[in-house]
């Protein structure tokens, strides 16, 4: 036993789990977990940010690039609500974030009194965003209250915790035990149902076009959904963040277009770690095609109506027990040719999608296997969705369905802080940069070398292209006054640069990220083609009715 500070308390158990940064602003009530981390042993990474909303987003890049926890610290009040964007997003991408949250002091908590940064019911608030919210009320309490909070971050389908502590219990000293807030095992949820793996092998014996829908669920998984793939000639159809389970080099990785292009002759889908929200939502066109849905959660399982086969569990272990189920199934022949012709059919035509695929060859040809690419709700962001190849699991980074415009730069600095030694690219329009975009001070103050490439089109273009369509013309509120981007950047002490071409943006990209140093380069996009329809091909919920009626 000895005596400790709650800040200290709260640090003992960061350390006992190996947290190694924390992403956050100090402020009046996380006085004492700020003196804490900076006595850390062993040391403790204090990254300070430029706004809450990039301490979040950075723990959610770091965690999202790593599978390992991110951790951020805000103060309450308005600090935890400029916070609040990255823990949903981390919550509704599966990401295992901790958000450390101060709080006014305790004998003031819901009475309403108007203290800084108050906010009524903080912690109720709190606990509708993310999977777990506590409060800590004694610092002997505290280490195991943030091991606990951590063990449920990571278990079961991982998501956002949050730990909060009164300004007082952050500095008052109490005994806390020496050995309090050791990691506790992750819950590796149910085991792999026998008898539902024998039905779900039946179906995918008597199976002639098998598809896999796979999702974050996945990303863990990977190894063993390629194996599984590959015995059953089955092509694997990946979004966002579960992009590279199977590298677009295989025969078998196939974009969501390209599982579009596959949909009708599928007679049996597979969905690991899905929501399955493509099929479901805008593709139809279920009937004659059984389905086998395998997650963690019983609840994503029946989502939307009972499967054929439903297996609870953690995807790992269950397409491992279907390997070792399917092992004496008859070999099937070898489809690497008639895959390879449909992905190339629907590449064809999403080159069409001009000049966005230009940009995005020249990305990828800059970028190394292992390097990351963090998309954004902007013009090119949409298409990199499907024209941009992903080869590795967790390369592509994105905030999902939450669809978070300016997301992306904090993401990528909290990307690069985990992976100093790897390439990372971020790109933004001009409308969501400027969201994040004051972290440019925070990347050129640690080192962080991602290369932000701002394409400007000065409006919220996405918005402004819907407004034409569908207000016959009129457009309203979407045009933006930028700053020089250049000089923006190199003002914060970064390299600035301009491509106006593709072939621009190949010679200067190139030489920055030989640098590993913070870049902005920006890129002129007056006209950008129409990036939906390679995704939408019956249009933005074109399966909904269906859907409702069923």
């Amino acid at each position: 036993m000895a005596q400790r500070t709650g800040g200290e308390a709260i640090v003992q158990a960061l350390t006992a789990h190996g947290v190694d940064t924390v992403f956050g602003i100090p402020g009046y009530q996380t006085y004492y977990l700020i003196d804490a981390l900076a006595r850390a042993t062993p040391e403790i990474r204090l990254m300070t940010t430029r706004h809450e909303q990039g301490a979040g987003y950075m723990a959610f890049g770091y965690a999202r690039a790593t599978g390992r926890l991110g951790v951020c610290s805000v103060v309450p009040g308005p600090g935890v609500l400029n916070a609040a964007s990255a823990i949903i997003t981390a919550q509704s991408t599966a990401t295992p974030m901790l958000c450390l949250v101060g709080e006014i002091p305790s004998f003031a908590i819901g009475k309403g009194i108007g203290l800084l940064h108050e906010l009524p019911d903080q912690l109720g608030t709190l606990k509708t965003l993310c999977k777990h919210a506590v409060r800590v009320d004694r610092p002997a309490d505290a280490p195991d209250q943030v091991a606990e909070a951590i063990r449920i971050a990571q278990s079961g389908r991982p998501g956002a915790v949050v730990v909060e502590m009164a300004m007082d219990v952050m500095a008052r000293r109490d005994e806390v035990a020496d050995d309090a807030g050791q990691p506790q095992a992750i819950d590796p949820g149910p085991l792999p149902d026998k008898a539902g793996i024998a039905a779900a092998v039946r179906l995918l014996d008597a199976a002639r076009n098998p598809v896999i829908m796979a999702g974050t669920g996945a990303v863990p998984a990977a190894a063993e959904v390629e194996a599984l793939a590959t015995r059953l000639q089955a092509p694997v159809v990946t979004l966002h963040n579960a992009r590279g389970v199977v590298s677009d080099r295989s025969p078998l990785g196939f974009t969501t277009p390209q599982g579009y292009a596959y949909w009708k002759q599928a007679d049996l889908v597979l969905g690991i770690g899905s929501r399955l929200e493509f099929p479901f939502i805008h593709w139809g066109e279920w009937e004659d095609k059984k389905l086998i849905r395998i997650d963690i959660e019983r609840a994503e399982i029946n989502r939307f109506g009972p499967p054929t086969v439903g297996l609870e569990g953690d995807a790992r272990q269950v397409v491992a027990a279907l390997l070792e189920a399917t092992r004496d199934l008859p070999e099937r022949a070898d489809r690497s040719g008639e895959f390879d012709a449909l992905k190339a059919a629907v590449n064809a035509r999403c080159e069409e999608v001009q000049p966005q695929m230009d940009y995005l060859k020249v990305i990828r040809s800059a970028l190394p296997d292992d390097g990351f690419f963090v998309d954004e709700v902007t013009q090119v962001g949409y298409v990199s969705w499907y024209g941009f190849p992903v080869y590795r699991p967790r390369r592509f980074v994105s905030s999902g369905y939450q669809g978070n415009l300016g997301y992306g730069y904090a993401t990528a600095l909290g990307v690069k802080a985990a992976n100093p030694d790897t390439p990372v690219v971020s790109i933004a329009g001009d409308g969501g940069f400027l969201f994040t975009g004051m972290e440019l001070a925070t990347a050129v103050k640690y080192g962080l070398g991602v290369v932000a490439i701002v394409f400007r089109n000065d409006a919220y273009g996405n918005v402004a292209r819907d407004q034409n369509q569908m207000f016959e013309g009129r457009v309203h509120g979407t045009a933006l006054t930028n700053p020089d981007f250049v000089a923006l950047a190199q003002s914060f002490g970064a390299r600035g640069e301009r491509a106006d071409s593709p072939a621009a943006l190949a010679r200067v990209l190139d030489a920055v990220l030989a640098e590993n140093r913070p870049a902005l380069i920006e890129v002129p996009l007056p006209e950008a083609a129409d990036p939906w329809p390679p995704l939408f091909p019956k249009g933005l919920g074109g399966a909904v009715k269906h859907l409702i009626s069923a």
